[in-house]
């Protein structure tokens, strides 16, 4: 049990540090965040300190993960529930959102800081996408239109038009993606005449 708990405690200095690099921040950004000194988050890094609760606490909070996901803890109970995330290879992040069969799949994509001349990869595939930037800059090509997305912005597009997201050198982008089935729109629902919702 001891050897388990130390392995799995080994490991969080280097999640720690690619989460850190993933997202484009400073240790000093970092230890202002958290209120964590920049040299103890550097020793966590590098494996020279073990990190405690009270350190995971804030961790967690300011990179938008579970402790779970920073100490890599096995998955318990309901698998609808542990959605883990997926690492690509091009250090993009994707965090599904939602596991069910059929309707609307939900996922958070976080992608590193990009490279402004990056010659997009347009794909095409069944259903219809809406994009909804939570930080950063999003490069979205689609079709024949460039388009440059800010926080707060969103697209939705049928996804058989040719289509590609990234990063731009501004920084890391966290946005989510709804995906749904050929046909399927957003309905948006207004807030009756006297301003009272129901």
């Amino acid at each position: 049990m001891n050897d388990d708990l130390d392995r799995t405690l080994d490991a969080v200095g280097p999640r720690l540090k690619q989460l850190r690099t993933r997202r484009d921040v400073t240790l000093t950004d970092l230890a202002a965040e958290t209120g964590i000194s920049a040299s103890t988050l550097s020793r966590l890094e590098a494996g020279l300190r073990r990190p405690t609760l009270e350190q995971l606490l804030p961790l967690a909070r300011a990179y938008g993960v579970t402790i779970d996901e920073l100490v890599d803890a096995p998955p318990t109970g309901d698998p609808r529930i542990n959605l883990r995330p997926i690492a690509g290879g091009d250090g993009a992040t994707v965090l599904p959102l939602t596991r069910r069969p059929g309707g609307i799949q939900a996922y958070k994509f976080v992608l590193p800081t990009g490279d402004d001349d990056r010659e997009p990869d347009l794909r095409t595939h069944e259903g219809y996408d809406w994009v909804y930037v939570l930080n950063g800059t999003l490069h979205l090509v689609l079709g024949e239109h460039d388009l440059v997305l800010r926080a707060g912005e969103a697209a939705e597009f049928d996804t058989r038009t040719p289509h590609w997201f990234g990063s731009t050198s501004a920084g890391p982008v966290e946005f989510l993606s709804l995906v749904g089935r050929q046909g399927e729109r957003v309905h948006v629902r207004a807030a009756p005449r006297s301003g009272r919702l129901r």
